[in-house]
């Protein structure tokens, strides 16, 4: 089936976890799988393992508790936020091999544009020199999943020094701007869906872009 990718520009968290929750509450075998491109006005996320004490000078940004998988994350202008509304029943994977493929189109993207980054055993995300620059997080119900990725492209790395990332004390945030200075939001919009769909299985050809 096609999956159809939306930019939605700058949304809400809280309007986007409404939004995904009755999504994939609604769903039926005849939806569409849908990936959700969009930035968040800054905001923290506590996923279900997360921990307060994980919370360290949040200040005036607004911490929001949520239903994905992971501890405590940041999310801002400048960071590439993609929800991936999957019907996982229709895929030969299952959920920890779903989110290394995740990872796994993120590397590839990254590589694409000259910039070598890993994984870290135990450590969910993507690493450049042991940096963080992608965080996961997603949760599946019903056979379907929500949430995803945040990439940081060209944002404020200042408020992850709020928190502990992902729950790690002292682990250091990158992000592409830093490692490509002429990067720009819209490179990544265009170019990151290519590899989420080549993971999945599916054809170049298999998505549609909505504005």
């Amino acid at each position: 089936m096609t999956i159809l990718v939306k930019e939605l520009g700058t949304v809400a968290y809280d309007v986007s976890y409404a939004a995904m929750r009755d999504f994939n509450a609604s769903r039926t075998a005849a939806t569409e799988d849908e990936i959700w491109l969009l930035e968040h006005p800054p905001v923290y996320t506590l996923g279900l393992s997360g921990k307060r004490n994980n919370l360290i000078n949040t200040g005036t940004i607004p911490v929001v508790e949520t239903d994905r998988g992971g501890q405590v994350t940041y999310h801002g202008p400048g960071q590439l936020v993609a929800y991936l509304l999957i019907d996982l029943s229709r895929r030969p994977y299952a959920v920890k091999r779903f989110v290394t493929l995740i990872e796994q189109a993120i590397i590839d993207y990254l590589q694409s544009i000259g910039i070598s980054a890993e994984r870290k055993a135990g450590a969910p995300g993507v690493y450049v020199t042991g940096k963080k620059i992608a965080a996961l997080g997603v949760r599946v119900k019903r056979k379907g999943s929500y949430h995803g990725l945040a990439l940081n492209v060209d944002m404020d790395l200042s408020p992850y020094q709020g928190i502990n990332p992902c729950g790690y004390a002292g682990m250091e945030c990158t992000r592409i701007k830093d490692l490509i200075d002429t990067i720009n939001m819209q490179e990544v919009y265009k170019s990151l869906p290519e590899f989420l769909l080549r993971q999945l299985d599916l054809s170049q050809s298999s998505f549609s872009d909505v504005a």
